[in-house]
């Protein structure tokens, strides 16, 4: 290497390191180090049980309600939030000052805090005062409770998520769109390619990458869904909305079996790590044919 760009190598990279290991990897050896032992967070790490919390954790009635319900997060993301994103990307790829407008209501949602989205849509979703049930006095329907319907739960919970974030893939899939060659376009309409062979033959094949980086996005950020859950349904009623992550928190943290949390966090890493090597392995195969 040359020394000009050694030194800004020496300088930036050893902050970021010690930031990494002391954030992260010494985290999850943590995390690993509890999963072996029963421990509710204080005093010494002595009673050692082996896979004891492993297997805790896979026989739990609720573990698998936890798992199932990631997984509807996962297939709703990439079969209604990412199409949907799509053809709203489709429809606001042209600049111009109204289509901006459209571009920042439906990107808002994003940038509100996954909390304060709970919050809100808890209040809409409130069976005495909220929004749901006005509209259904007004139009003389009764709506039901549905945060504390086991029916309703997990429908309701899919409406937030796909709200909250089919603004963010919606953007990806515009800065794809508006990267590609208006002379392709052009070129494609003066032989009287029509409008849904442009998008099905030309763009949506040239946005190839924007759409692997967002099913990665979309797979990944299910897997690891908390911070909407908390605050809209708390996991309830009776377990059932349950992701990996607040079963974590619920039966791990909060109950101070910080061993059985542990174990819980290292299966969610490594099936992360099997997505994450699955996604490139697949990726990988269908570049090269």
């Amino acid at each position: 290497m040359e020394r000009k760009s050694l030194l800004p190598l020496l300088l930036f990279l050893p902050p970021a390191l010690i930031l990494f290991t002391v954030f992260v990897v010494l985290p999850m050896v943590d995390a690993a180090t509890f999963s072996f032992f029963d421990w509710n967070g204080y005093g010494p790490i002595t009673d050692f049980v082996g896979f004891e919390n492993y297997a805790d954790v896979v026989t739990h009635r609720n573990f698998g309600t936890a798992v199932r319900n990631s997984l509807i997060v996962v297939a709703v993301s990439l079969l209604i939030q990412l199409p949907l994103a799509m053809w709203c990307a489709i429809a606001l790829a042209e600049r111009g000052v109204h289509i901006n407008v459209l571009r920042v209501l439906f990107f808002l949602p994003y940038m509100l805090a996954e909390v304060a989205a709970g919050l809100i849509w808890k209040f809409v979703y409130d069976g005495n005062y909220g929004l749901l049930p006005a509209i259904g006095s007004a139009i003389g329907v009764d709506m039901p409770f549905v945060l504390g319907d086991k029916l309703w739960v997990i429908p309701a919970i899919m409406l937030v998520i796909t709200w909250k974030y089919f603004g963010f893939h919606m953007m990806i899939f515009i800065a794809g769109l508006q990267s590609i060659p208006n002379e392709v376009i052009e070129a494609a309409r003066l032989d009287g390619v029509k409008k849904w062979q442009i998008v099905r033959h030309i763009k949506i094949p040239m946005i190839r990458s924007a759409i692997v980086i967002s099913v990665f996005f979309a797979i990944t950020g299910a897997l690891q869904l908390f911070d909407l859950i908390i605050p809209l349904s708390n996991g309830g009623p009776s377990h059932s909305s349950h992701t990996i992550v607040t079963f974590l928190y619920q039966f791990g943290i909060l109950r101070m079996k910080l061993g059985f949390g542990g174990a819980v966090s290292v299966i969610l890493f490594i099936a992360c790590v099997i997505v994450a090597l699955a996604y490139r392995r697949i990726l990988f195969r269908v570049e090269q044919n």
